[in-house]
């Protein structure tokens, strides 16, 4: 089944009826000597389902009539219109051209069309495929908005078409969403003088965000005396090699891309350094307190409970003699 159909009245149907007996080319009429390139052969033309087909048909001065034809209907005689199908359009009936269109084309389209043309010799044709192609792309019309999106919504999205013709076609998108710097994690640290003291501050950012270190007004940059900046993707880390008692204090790191800039607050501490009587004051304070686990023996009068044995406690105390020697 294709396009077309003839209009049911009789005396049109009677021309109809004398067109293709007289107009049209019967099967088997040679080609004459210096018309075997005319008309000019048609590619065949492809198209998605939904979409508008054009159908062109060479022509020159020498051509006195032509049509359009879908199998042995009657699209188009000259400018005169004869299928019911709203959709069958002329585009042009020129010198040079005389071409057809066919608009939200459907898989029933599909199939051979000819052009007729008659010449002061004889009537000649020129036959076109017309080829549906039945699931694709997604049409222009099919579309996912997402308004207000935020930086959880990036990621991979899939979008899959499917009839009953052929399988599913499947493609993907990749949807990345700019946003600006937001700092994630940035934790004060204590640390001796002497020791290695470390600042880190993360930030998630899109595009990456660039990152600077500032201690009160000043700017701490790479190569600067006992401290290291390090900078990646998501993170800086500011290093002290030796703190000293000029490294404490407040440090801000700034978290900047093309979309904005944010800051964090960090301090850098002293505690003091533990010390071999502190070490032992807290390994007694964990020896003497209650063991509730595997292998405690519990009193059933009062409900608490002690470790069989004092035996765990020897090492210590020779620890805590050979200390005060």
């Amino acid at each position: 089944m294709g396009v077309g159909g003839c209009l049911v009245v009789p005396w049109r149907c009677l021309v109809v009826l004398c067109l293709r007996l007289v107009f049209l080319v019967p099967a088997g009429v040679p080609v004459r000597s210096g018309d075997a390139t005319f008309p000019k052969a048609m590619d065949n033309v492809t198209v998605r389902q939904g979409e508008s087909a054009t159908l062109r048909c060479s022509v020159d001065n020498r051509v006195t009539r032509v049509a359009w034809l879908n199998r042995s209907s009657i699209l188009y005689a000259g400018n005169d219109k004869w299928c019911l199908d709203p959709r069958v359009v002329l585009l042009s009936n020129t010198k040079t051209e005389y071409s057809i269109q066919i608009q939200d084309v459907d898989v029933y389209d599909e199939g051979p069309y000819t052009c007729s043309v008659q010449t002061d010799n004889h009537p000649k044709t020129s036959r076109v495929h017309l080829i549906v192609q039945a699931v694709g792309f997604v049409s222009e019309d099919e579309y996912l908005e997402i308004t207000g999106i935020t930086r959880e919504q990036s990621g991979e999205y899939e979008c899959s078409a499917s009839n009953d013709v052929a399988a599913p076609v499947v493609r993907r998108v990749k949807v990345t969403v700019n946003y600006p710097p937001y700092i994630s994690d940035a934790k004060s640290t204590g640390v001796p003088v002497g020791h290695k003291g470390i600042l880190q501050c993360e930030a998630s950012a899109v595009p990456a965000a660039e990152f600077q270190w500032y201690k009160d007004d000043k700017r701490l940059v790479e190569g600067q005396k006992g401290v290291k900046v390090e900078s990646k993707a998501f993170f800086s880390r500011l290093t002290f090699f030796n703190v000293s008692e000029q490294d404490y204090g407040n440090y801000t790191c700034v978290a900047s891309n093309k979309l904005g800039n944010t800051n964090v607050s960090i301090i850098l501490y002293e505690i003091s350094e533990p010390t071999s009587s502190t070490l032992f004051q807290e390994e007694t304070t964990t020896a003497l307190t209650p063991w509730k686990g595997p292998g405690a023996v519990h009193d059933g009068n009062n409900g608490t409970s002690r470790r069989a044995g004092c035996i765990g406690l020897l090492p210590l105390l020779l620890l805590h003699l050979l200390l005060k020697f």
